[in-house]
């Protein structure tokens, strides 16, 4: 199970480096000044549901190809707005060539394809790179919209 994997970030707040699980219940805090931790890890085929459909927090889903310009653009945006909204989403993200399942299931015609879920419901969508601060504005929309 990929419960046991975890990946290394670096605390925007104290600047250590802590062990995040790819898939767990609550929000991950920094072990040292217990600060929120940006929440950002990769998932496939065979994991997405663990990883991102049973998440405590809405999660966004970044479907790309290593190929697409646009998406090696929108990355560095994703992170940012994952690490100023550290504790309350999660980012994932999802690899289409090597995830045809998932490309499949959520019908993508263009990447980047973005989707917000919420308890693994898609609660918005869309295709295309923006800037981080059309991005954040997006998620926090979306979030505040579905919790009404």
């Amino acid at each position: 199970m990929s419960t046991m994997q975890a990946t290394t970030v670096r605390c925007p707040h104290c600047g250590r480096t802590n062990r995040v699980p790819v898939a767990a219940e609550g929000r991950p805090k920094c072990g040292h000044c217990k600060q929120p931790l940006p929440w950002m890890v990769d998932a496939g085929d065979d994991d997405f549901t663990e990883v991102a459909e049973r998440a405590d927090v809405p999660v966004v889903v970044d479907l790309w190809a290593t190929w697409c310009g646009p998406c090696r653009m929108v990355s560095p945006a994703l992170e940012k707005v994952a690490t100023d909204l550290a504790g309350r989403i999660k980012l994932v993200k999802v690899d289409i060539d090597k995830n045809p399942r998932l490309s499949q299931r959520f019908e993508v015609q263009a990447v980047p394809t973005l989707l917000i879920l919420d308890q693994g419901e898609t609660v918005a969508r869309q295709a295309g790179a923006a800037p981080a601060p059309v991005l954040r504005q997006w998620v926090e929309q979306s979030i505040t919209a579905r919790k009404g």
